[in-house]
């Protein structure tokens, strides 16, 4: 019972990760909408989630297997949430205050340390800082904080249930 349990809400939280990076990638091809760097890494962090639920569903882990998935989660609900704050907060900065741009990602990452990519791609350009989409007078950075807040939220409940759950069988005589 406990088996079907743990694959039926993985494929539900797969489902609701492929949901996710179905909208944002449907938003940028078909709303023509053009991704700054932190949207993008946003994306591929919805995508690794999704993944990561996927083979969690299909492979109906057990016990200890379970909380690495949800700490897996966890993990990257955590580095969403720290990116697309970053976006946010960049969106509420004044754009002439930015960079203008930055090189393109295959430059940077071919030329660049992965380090310094990343403290670049948190700089922030003024491309990020702009408005492009809103739903409900929400940004996609917004949507997309919200999203990974849930995440982070699902997933440290989980673990938490888990943690205590194998409190009780280890205290068991």
């Amino acid at each position: 019972m406990l088996l079907a349990g743990s694959r039926s809400l993985f494929s539900l939280v797969f489902l609701v990760g492929a949901l996710a990076s179905w909208a944002a990638f449907s938003l940028q091809a078909g709303g023509g909408l053009e991704a700054c760097p932190l949207w993008a890494v946003q994306r591929v962090l919805i995508v690794m989630f999704g993944g990561v639920n996927l083979l969690a569903a299909l492979h109906g882990p057990a016990r200890w297997a379970r909380a690495v998935y949800w700490g897996l989660n966890l993990l990257l609900g955590g580095i969403g949430v720290m990116t697309a704050g970053r976006h946010v907060l960049l969106q509420n900065i004044p754009s002439e205050q930015l960079l203008a741009c930055l090189p393109d990602m295959p430059f940077m990452l071919r030329n660049l340390s992965w380090w310094q990519v990343l403290q670049l791609l948190f700089v922030g350009t003024a491309d990020c800082a702009e408005i492009t989409w809103t739903l409900l007078d929400m940004s996609l950075p917004e949507w997309s904080l919200l999203f990974f807040l849930i995440v982070l939220g699902f997933s440290a409940y989980r673990l938490q249930r888990w943690l205590r759950a194998a409190r009780k069988v280890t205290a068991l005589p």
